[in-house]
This record gives structure tokens, sequence and C-alpha cells, in this order.
């Protein structure tokens, strides 16, 4: 996605340890998966996500944190916090204009093996493509609703599943490739999240055994560590860099900062953002 020496030293840096935060423009999944061309925003830096979005007044007030990006869910039918008070275009535009990224994650059809109880209501149904190609459809819709243009990343929230069962494995993964594509052709960047063990170990076996229609964005959670990009073992060290990853690396954990607090993921990432013009 992001060519040149410069870049290439700045992401093996960030193998090694977190580097100063920064935005840079590159071409969408190395300039060959959005028609027109469209340029990717991406940040290198530290991340939080949370259930809820916060009132624009709380993230100008976090703005004394090491954060500089916010992943929202913005949409999907499997979210847990469905009620966002909070979230609008005119929110999104408050918090861009602060110096927020925004980090769209869109949580929809759940694998069919999913482990947690709470998301065994909405799962991936006997026809995973139709559903994945409306899905990818959906996530593209409510993206432009919140004002976020083509060249941006969504990011396909898949909880923790049992891959190792073969055809649950086939289906989920039909449904994401199907969601892929359909974000693709409308020129936005797929990107995916969901447990280094289950959901990107998955994928990353797909890529080796040279399937299609991949995520071009790679968010993996593994709690419990230091927050690295690379040396992840779930992950083929060539795979899905230079700019094409996020470490989610604690959960669940609070934090409070401008007199606010909020219980969030922290995360590390070198990855595209949201464009907003």
């Amino acid at each position: 996605m992001i060519i040149g020496l410069v870049l290439v030293l700045a992401t093996m840096s960030l193998a090694m340890t977190a580097s100063p935060q920064r935005a840079e423009a590159a071409p969408a999944d190395g300039g060959a998966s959005a028609p027109g061309k469209a340029k990717a925003a991406t940040f290198r830096g530290y991340a939080f996500d949370t259930c809820i979005a916060p009132s624009a007044d709380t993230m100008r007030r976090w703005k004394s944190s090491k954060y500089r990006a916010v992943g929202v869910y913005y949409a999907g039918r499997g979210r847990a916090c469905k009620n966002q008070p909070n979230l609008s275009a005119s929110w999104m535009r408050a918090v861009t204009a602060n110096g927020w990224r925004v980090l769209p994650v869109y949580v929809g059809s759940q694998s069919p093996c999913v482990a947690a109880k709470n998301k065994k209501g909405v799962p991936i149904g006997k026809h995973p493509k139709t559903q994945g190609k409306q899905e990818g459809r959906d996530a593209v819709s409510r993206a432009k609703a919140f004002g976020i243009r083509a060249g941006s990343p969504l990011y396909l929230d898949m909880e923790a599943y049992s891959y190792k069962k073969t055809a649950c494995a086939s289906t989920t993964l039909s449904f994401i490739q199907a969601w892929n594509r359909a974000v693709r052709a409308s020129g936005y960047l797929p990107g995916f999240y969901s447990s280094a063990d289950s959901g990107v170990r998955h994928l990353d076996l797909a890529r080796r055994a040279g399937k299609k229609d991949l995520p071009s964005v790679m968010w993996f959670a593994r709690w419990h560590t230091k927050p690295r990009l690379y040396g992840e073992p779930a992950i083929g060290e060539s795979a899905w860099r230079p700019a094409r990853r996020i470490h989610q690396y604690a959960g669940d954990v609070k934090e409070r900062h401008g007199g606010r607090t909020l219980v969030i993921d922290r995360n590390l990432m070198h990855a595209p953002v949201a464009r907003f013009r």
C-alpha cells in the first residue's frame, strides 16, 4: 500500500516498538483493489475502540491521551451496542476536525461456529455468498451516510470461531470473501478484525492456500502481550504489510483522560483510516 524506502523503514521500526504518530497517503491496497484508484490515508500510532462512540466533548478531552485514532462500531446487525446516541455524520466531522482518525467497524453476521454466546443469534445462513454481498453493500451504504468516502477502510468484525470445523470454516470464508468483493467493488478497502488464534489464523491459512478476495488490512486481537505489529505467530511475516496491520493488545480496560473515564480496547496500528474529503 505504501511505496518508498522511508516508509518501509518506518514499518520496520514499528516491529520493535511504537513509533511517533503520523498520517500518510497511500494507494489503496497497492493500487490493485479499489476502482478509481482512490487514495487511502494511513495512520501509525495508538488507537482505542469502545462499544458506544463517546461524545464529541469526551473525544476532545481524550486528546490528552496517547491515542489519536478511534474504532467506531458504525453499523451491522451483530453490534453489541446498537444504540449509539452520539454517532452521526456531524460527530464524524467534529472528531476528525479535532485531529482524530476513525476506524469504521462493521459487525455483521457471525460465523455459525462463533464462540461468544451473545453472537449466536446473528449467524451466517445457508447462502453465505449472497448474504456477504448484501452486507458488504450495506456496510458501504451506511458508511456513505456518515460521510466516509471511497478509499476508506471498512473493518468487518468476526468474533472468534472454531475454524477447524471444516464446514463452518468454508461457510465463514465464503461470507467474508463475498463481503470483501462487495466493499471493493464500491471503491472501499475491506479490513478484517478477529482473534489471532481463530479468524486471523484461518484467513492466513486461506492466503497460503492461494484463496482470492481476502482482506486488505488485518486487525488481530491478542491480549495480554506487548503491542507489536510484526512477529505475530498467526500471520505470515510477509503478509499484510506494509501499513496493513492493527494489533489489539488489551481489552475491557478502564482509562481516564481529561476527566472522563471510558472502558476501551487498546490498539497499536499502522493501517488505513477513514477519509472524509
